[in-house]
């Protein structure tokens, strides 16, 4: 069993092997914001606790299905919260994440050519 930290290491790391993915630390309140050109995507807080950026559709998808909780503080922005404590909790955060990934990017890729 993977400690919290390596938890989210690996989160990190594979948030970062996003294309155009960058990090900022404590971007705002945010301890590890990560953005795709200027638009944040998705922040975390502590160890695990994943804040995501979701268009409106798969934001309301995501919680009908029970996927994510809704943000406490920005749901009108498409935020979703999920916390990863295990790590089958990882790729059910990578999909959220990827999800949110594509959304954004392709709003500063319009042509999606990078992104596909």
């Amino acid at each position: 069993m993977k400690s919290q930290a390596n938890l989210h290491q690996e989160l990190r790391q594979k948030i970062l092997g996003l294309p155009d993915v960058t990090e900022r630390h404590s971007a705002g309140i945010h301890e590890d914001a990560f953005f795709v050109g200027q638009t944040m995507f998705m922040h975390i807080h502590g160890h695990g606790h994943c804040d995501i950026r979701l268009s409106k559709v798969d934001q309301e998808r995501v919680l009908a299905e029970g996927k994510a909780r809704p943000h406490r503080w920005a749901p009108e922005a498409g935020y979703v919260t999920l916390i990863v404590k295990r790590e089958e909790d990882l790729e059910r955060a990578m999909e959220l994440i990827r999800m949110s990934h594509h959304y954004f990017a392709g709003k500063h890729n319009p042509l999606g050519t990078a992104y596909k």
